[in-house]
């Protein structure tokens, strides 16, 4: 595996990663049944990606996205606080929105900087950039 191909899969992993720890962290101050569903089948839906990409960087012999312990500290945190006051249903799907954003900027990012990665990480990149903008379509709705 080209070590470009590996840096798009782990760029695929971090940004699902950080993706469903915001979900997870996220749904315990959800109270809206219909926005609690809709997020709990991206969650699945990240998962599956995330599995993808661990699958090929395994099945390549690379190394895998590690998280570190700093980093979702200061993720979950951040979450927290921005909830402290404020957990309305739309001030959480404005919290995804951004998450989402933020995914798929980071993802256009990993593209842009390995033009010569594989067909198969690009195309699974482009999925989690296309399902990501979808999300944020859906979320809208609960603004």
């Amino acid at each position: 595996m080209k070590s470009q191909e590996a840096a798009v899969y782990r760029e695929i992993q971090k940004s699902t990663e950080n993706a469903m720890k915001t979900i997870d962290t996220l749904s315990g101050k959800v109270y809206d049944d219909d926005f609690a569903l809709q997020i709990s089948r991206q969650s699945l839906k990240y998962a599956e990606i995330y599995n993808e990409a661990s699958r090929q960087l395994v099945e390549g012999k690379a190394q895998r996205y590690q998280s570190t312990a700093l980093s979702d500290a200061l993720l979950k945190t951040g979450l927290h606080y921005n909830t402290l006051l404020n957990t309305s249903t739309a001030h959480l799907a404005e919290m995804m929105i951004r998450e989402n954003n933020n995914g798929i900027l980071e993802m256009e990012k990993a593209l842009k900087h390995n033009e010569t990665a594989g067909e198969g990480s690009v195309t699974l990149a482009k999925q989690l950039i296309d399902f990501e903008e979808k999300n944020i379509q859906n979320l809208k709705r609960y603004l």
